[in-house]
């Protein structure tokens, strides 16, 4: 699922935007059985603990979803989905959602259905249609559909490909990037920071973008291309929000860049990505555009040995906003603001079966009495905190003998607010405080 983000930039979209900010959501997940059966291999080939990649499962990306080996005859499908207990440290009065109590709630979190793998020689895809049982909707998820092809040049191996998707970031292979970064699951029962970048999701399922790269002697990734929004009536068939908050006017420019050397069972990634957009909020003609630029930059670290793996991931972005039409239209209070989002977490596994995992998260920037009053008594958006995560994950080797495809899950996760939307005590002039966000999150994700 896409993660929860500040997807408008006006007062209009603020009131939806705190509701869907209490909801939070689950990311999207590329750990599909699907794959397993294409190439023979248990999913731990490709996930240290999905949808975390290997050296194998970035490669398996890279080259368009197309290695073979599998001799299963099963359609291209597979299912997923989340079940959840959720528990928070204060009461959520009126409910963490409609349909749902107070505090300690069960819940059906979302399912998905996926289709992927090869479409045609050197074609594949990762297509994906969830239901979000929470807020009761359902439509497009995260879709990849890359062609790629190797060559010797020079004798060293490269591959040229290009990928056509819905979100940035959603083509990447490495997991510190905020389409498949980490936290994979957060409570849609749970409040949570208000703000995130752009690049987090603000534009997920409401644009088609289109990147060529080039990935050399397994050292260098180069990738470079465009997002357009998609019109209303299309977002509309496809079960996304047919009026986006901030459209883009015109050709939004991505780019990724990142060296990724090796030695041994060890890997580490160095890289940079960004997108700049111009936008129309609200759609509003006539009061020129806002534009609004992410520059990432990003790094990874991999240890797999025999029973034994450490992960590392970590992402700090930085967001400059010029806000000259949302101004003009009363929607910012600032002409020019800036908003930092830092995300870092480690892991470590055993056997690829247990996990443990803490992750630290800051989000920071100017404060903007329109952007953020409606979360923020002290109109900011800064938040900052730690996520605590368990995992056990039984089939990762290779399901029961009646499906060997299986896989799921386990987890428990624990997540504390040093501060939540631009304060400890109170930040929203409605009594709540941070530390009454801490929320405990048991889940089951399954996959089949």
């Amino acid at each position: 699922m896409a993660q929860t983000t500040m997807a408008g930039r006006q007062r209009a979209a603020l009131a939806a935007l705190a509701a869907l900010a209490a909801l939070g959501g689950p990311r999207a997940a590329q750990a599909i059985p699907i794959y397993a059966r294409q190439t023979g291999q248990a999913c731990a080939a490709c996930h240290t603990s999905f949808p975390e990649l290997t050296p194998y499962g970035r490669q398996f990306k890279l080259n368009g979803y197309t290695f073979g080996g599998g001799q299963s005859k099963l359609p291209p499908l597979a299912m997923m989905m989340v079940g959840s207990f959720t528990n928070t440290q204060q009461n959520q009065q009126g409910g963490a959602a409609p349909h749902f109590g107070d505090n300690n709630n069960f819940a059906y979190d979302f399912a998905s259905v996926f289709y992927g793998g090869v479409l045609l020689p050197h074609l594949g895809m990762f297509g994906q249609l969830t239901y979000n049982n929470i807020d009761k909707s359902a439509s497009w998820d995260n879709t990849d559909i890359r062609y790629a092809q190797a060559f010797k040049i020079g004798g060293y191996e490269t591959v040229f490909g290009a990928s056509l998707n819905n979100n940035p970031t959603v083509s990447d292979v490495w997991n510190s990037t905020p389409a498949w970064g980490y936290p994979w699951l957060v409570s849609g029962l749970a409040p949570g920071p208000a703000a995130h970048t752009l690049i987090e999701g603000g534009l997920a399922q409401q644009v088609v973008g289109f990147e060529p790269y080039v990935y050399w002697n397994r050292l260098l990734y180069i990738e470079a291309g465009g997002y357009r929004s998609l019109d209303g009536r299309m977002l509309d068939a496809l079960g996304a929000n047919p009026n986006p908050a901030n459209p883009i006017n015109g050709v939004a420019p991505y780019w990724r860049v990142a060296l990724e050397p090796t030695w041994g069972p060890n890997s580490l990634e160095i890289g940079t990505f960004g997108l700049h957009a111009a936008s129309v909020p609200g759609g509003i003609v006539g009061f020129g555009t806002d534009h609004v630029t992410d520059v990432g930059v990003d790094a990874q670290f991999e240890y797999l040995a025999g029973v034994n793996g450490v992960t590392a991931q970590a992402d700090l972005i930085t967001e400059s906003d010029a806000f000259d039409a949302s101004e003009a239209l009363g929607l910012a209070s600032h002409k020019n603001d800036h908003l930092r989002s830092f995300h870092a977490k480690a892991s470590y596994y055993y056997d690829q079966t247990y996990a443990a995992t803490l992750g630290y998260f800051d989000i920071h920037g100017s404060g903007d009495a329109a952007l953020y009053g409606a979360n923020s008594l002290s109109n900011s958006p800064n938040s900052n905190g730690f996520i605590g995560e368990l995992d056990w994950i039984p089939f990762n080797h290779g399901g029961p003998a009646f499906w060997p495809w299986l896989n799921v899950k386990f987890g428990l996760q624990y997540t504390y607010y040093l501060r939540l939307n631009g304060g400890t005590n109170n930040y929203d002039g409605a009594g709540n405080n941070a530390t009454g966000a801490n929320t405990l999150y048991l889940f089951a994700w399954l996959a089949f």
